[in-house]
C-alpha cells in the first residue's frame, strides 16, 4: 500500500505543477476568465500567505511549517503497519498537495493560485490543485477515521 501512497503523491505533485506551469505561461499575474460566469474562473494570482489572507507575507514560516506537518505525517505513515486503501490514497493526495505547494514557496517565494469561485456572492478565497489534494484528503482521512470509530462502538 505505501507503494502506491507515493504513486499518489507523485502524480498530485505533477498534476498541481503542470496545471500551474499552464496558468503562469497563458495569464498575466492578476488575469483571467470565466469557465462558468458570475460562478467559476481562472485567475493568477501570487499567494504569500495561506487562505483568508492568514500569514500574509509569511511565505518561509509556512514552508517551515509543511516541512514540519509533512515529517510528521510521513513518520505516521511509517509507523503504521496497516494503511487501509482509502487512506493510502487519501495520504498520498495530501503529501503530493503539501509537497506542491511547498515547492512553489521554496522555489518561487509565493504559491500560485487560480482557482476562483464566487458561491452566492461570496467570494472564495482563491486556491489551486494542490490545495484541492489536501482538503479532499483530509476530508477523506476523517470519513475513515469516523467509519473506524462507529464500527469499533458497534462491535
Amino acid at each position: 500500500m505505501k507503494k502506491k501512497l507515493l504513486i499518489v503523491a507523485f502524480l498530485c505533485i505533477l498534476i498541481d505543477q503542470i496545471t500551474k506551469l499552464l496558468v503562469i505561461s497563458n495569464l498575466d499575474i492578476n488575469t483571467g476568465f470565466n469557465i462558468i460566469k458570475s460562478f467559476f474562473s481562472i485567475l493568477y494570482v501570487r499567494n504569500t500567505g495561506a487562505a483568508w489572507g492568514v500569514f500574509s507575507n509569511g511565505t518561509m514560516i509556512l514552508a517551515f511549517l509543511s516541512i514540519i506537518f509533512l515529517y510528521f505525517v510521513i513518520k505516521y505513515i511509517y509507523e503504521t503497519k496497516n494503511i487501509s486503501k482509502i487512506n493510502s490514497i487519501s495520504y498520498g493526495m495530501l503529501i503530493g498537495g503539501i509537497i506542491g505547494n511547498l515547492i512553489d514557496r521554496l522555489l518561487r517565494g509565493y504559491v500560485i493560485d487560480f482557482l476562483s469561485f464566487n458561491i452566492f456572492g461570496y467570494s472564495f478565497p482563491i486556491f489551486n490543485i494542490a490545495d484541492s489534494f489536501i482538503v479532499i484528503s483530509i476530508v477523506l482521512i476523517a470519513i475513515d477515521s469516523f467509519m473506524k470509530e462507529g464500527k469499533r462502538n458497534v462491535s
